[in-house]
């Protein structure tokens, strides 16, 4: 009986942890002049690009599934829209972004990595997946890094938040 019942308490507490909640808006603070909200009707401020089909990789590099037909917004368009409180460009460097999904699952970037390598041209909030809009998706809003060697390690689903944090 005890097993039985152990099993049940795994079992729901897994079923529990997988589930995502979908968003329609997110915010952007901690380290900026004035936070940002953005709702799904705001995206339409910035270009939508062809991303086109991606394979979603576990942390082994197995594949976990595709997306086909991918659409998006650069996040770093985005993001260029926030001021950053810092005394002058040199210490961008310290500055990292932590992007938080409904299920409190964190991703890490930093500073240089969005906005000085290749990474940063390639990490995406996506429009359409799969022919579905943005507000059909069941894991809105999703972020993707197309460059990544393991593509699901920073996919964050149902993003509700995007932290801008100093390194002290």
């Amino acid at each position: 009986m005890n097993k039985l019942l152990g099993l049940l308490i795994l079992t729901g507490c897994v079923a529990h942890a997988q589930q995502i909640k979908p968003t329609t808006a997110f915010t952007v603070s901690g380290e900026v002049f004035s936070p940002l909200t953005v709702s799904l009707l705001d995206l339409k401020k910035w270009k939508e690009v062809v991303i086109g089909d991606l394979v979603i990789t576990n942390h082994l590099g197995e594949m976990k599934s595709e997306a086909k037909g991918l659409k998006g917004i650069s996040l770093k368009d985005i993001l260029q829209t926030v001021e950053i409180k810092s005394e002058s460009p040199k210490v961008l460097s310290e500055y990292y972004f932590v992007f938080s999904g409904s299920d409190d699952y964190k991703v890490v970037y930093s500073w240089n990595e969005l906005f000085n390598t290749v990474v940063g041209e390639s990490v995406y909030l996506v429009t359409e997946k799969n022919g579905k809009s943005i507000t059909e998706m069941d894991d809105t809003i999703l972020v993707i890094s197309t460059k990544d060697y393991k593509t699901g390690r920073r996919h964050i689903k149902g993003l509700a938040s995007i932290a801008v944090m100093r390194a002290k």
